[in-house]
């Protein structure tokens, strides 16, 4: 029995030692935060599971409630589909009025939800503030004026803000969320996100292919906090959080470096998720004032020819007959722009098999586009 034993301790410390040497020991900080702290997989309540940065507010401005406000049904239809994604919370905005919310789950309007990649759609938002400040020159300034190493890289001297927001950057990246020894699940977790970014190779010409990338809003979000001169979260909240009037302060996860976690991880209130899309649908005008030049609002929501589904990280459908625009997040995370009936829906959730279309974009958009295109008319 001891010399079992013996084989098994042995066994188990030549497993453990081997995980770390190929690079996954994240899988050990993964297990022990989870159970720790919460779910054993990532969820839209990791809010207290990483170190982070606050995003801070200024003057809450709450959103003035229509004289309809909460009186809408939900057909079965949206019902049923709700329950099976494990909805966490829904907002409804039209004409710049709250006209339903409805929370599940133990979530209520001042909870923090993880957006995951609908943080991706904001980092764009703020390379269009940082242009329109004089810190990057446009779209298409190269990311080896930021990083120098990069000039020295066959495919990577090519690389511009741009391929970055439009997920085409050529990484020799596979994007998977399955599996614990995946790139995106080591993402999540690891120490050391600018070690992960700066040692990951291309395997083809920036701009010539779209591939949906989380390491290209990682590089994004760090190349743009070197241009910008301060932290993400700051430089949103000065830009976006604190001008729109947010109801709560946010939060942006880090690694263990202070680095924020930029291809996902922004912790936000359902509503204050409604004004970032309500401020976007407004073409970057906010009470009168053009926060955000709408020139680059045009940019940010126009497809690319590679994908005429996908624009500076913002999801487009121009093929239904009520055209829109959606932030997608990973676990069914959405704020909907129909700017044609002057709506935003907010929807979170935790569901991590949404059915897709040809075009990988959720079917449950479309039903929720399809619930309340009419809403009020």
């Amino acid at each position: 029995m001891k010399k079992v034993w013996t084989v098994v301790t042995v066994g188990i410390s030549s497993a453990v030692a081997a995980i770390y040497i190929l690079g996954y020991g994240y899988i050990f900080k993964a297990v022990a935060i989870n159970l720790k702290k919460g779910a054993l997989t990532p969820s839209i309540d990791d809010e207290e599971k990483f170190p982070s940065l606050l995003i801070d507010n200024l003057h809450p401005n709450f959103w003035t409630k229509d004289s309809s406000y909460n009186s809408y049904k939900l057909s079965e239809n949206i019902l049923k589909d709700f329950q099976k994604t494990r909805t966490s919370s829904l907002v409804v905005i039209r004409d710049n009025k709250l006209v339903y919310e409805q929370y599940w789950k133990d979530h209520q309007s001042s909870s923090l939800m993880n957006s995951f990649s609908m943080a991706k759609g904001i980092l764009s938002i703020l390379v269009g503030f940082a242009i329109d400040d004089g810190y990057i020159k446009s779209e298409d300034q190269l990311i080896s004026t930021i990083f120098p190493s990069y000039k020295k890289s066959k495919f990577g001297q090519f690389l511009s803000f741009r391929h970055l927001m439009t997920m085409q950057a050529g990484f020799d990246w596979n994007e998977e969320y399955h599996h614990p020894f995946a790139e995106n699940s080591k993402q999540y977790f690891i120490d050391d996100l600018a070690d992960q970014a700066f040692n990951i190779d291309f395997k083809e010409m920036p701009g010539e292919k779209y591939e949906y990338q989380s390491i290209s809003a990682q590089l994004l979000g760090m190349s743009l906090r070197k241009a910008v001169g301060k932290n993400l979260a700051a430089y949103l909240s000065e830009k976006l959080w604190k001008p729109l009037g947010m109801e709560y302060p946010a939060k942006w996860s880090t690694d263990e470096k202070g680095i924020e976690k930029a291809f996902c991880c922004i912790h936000a209130s359902a509503k204050d998720f409604a004004r970032v899309g309500q401020f976007i649908m407004q073409q970057g005008n906010w009470q009168g004032q053009q926060l955000l030049s709408k020139d680059f609002c045009r940019n940010l929501l126009t497809p690319t020819q590679e994908n005429d589904a996908f624009c500076f990280s913002i999801w487009a459908d121009d093929e239904s007959d009520t055209k829109y625009r959606f932030f997608y997040g990973f676990l069914g995370q959405f704020i909907i722009m129909i700017p044609d009936k002057k709506i935003v829906i907010v929807k979170t959730g935790l569901y991590n098999r949404l059915e897709v279309d040809e075009k990988l974009r959720p079917i449950q958009v479309k039903i929720m586009v399809e619930e309340f295109k009419n809403y009020m008319q």
